[in-house]
């Protein structure tokens, strides 16, 4: 019983550190298409930026939020 008890919660680890670099991943290409776009319209301010940022952030708290909730009904 206790062997399978540290199993769920290294799985829970495990799962909790994919939700990070999702979040990571997700926000990178944010600000990379976003400097994609402000290079091809050629904008002299960071506008497309800013907002892809702001989009890929947004996104990415609400996977956080969704996986964890089927993280903690999962386990629980």
């Amino acid at each position: 019983m206790e062997k399978k008890s540290k199993k769920k919660q290294l799985n829970k680890y495990l799962q909790l550190t994919s939700v990070v670099f999702q979040m990571g991943i997700t926000i990178y290409l944010g600000a990379y298409f976003g400097k994609w776009l402000d290079g091809y319209f050629k904008t002299g301010n960071k506008t497309f930026l800013i907002i892809t940022i702001l989009f890929a952030l947004i996104i990415s708290l609400y996977n956080v939020i969704r996986q964890l909730k089927n993280i903690n009904d999962k386990y629980d």
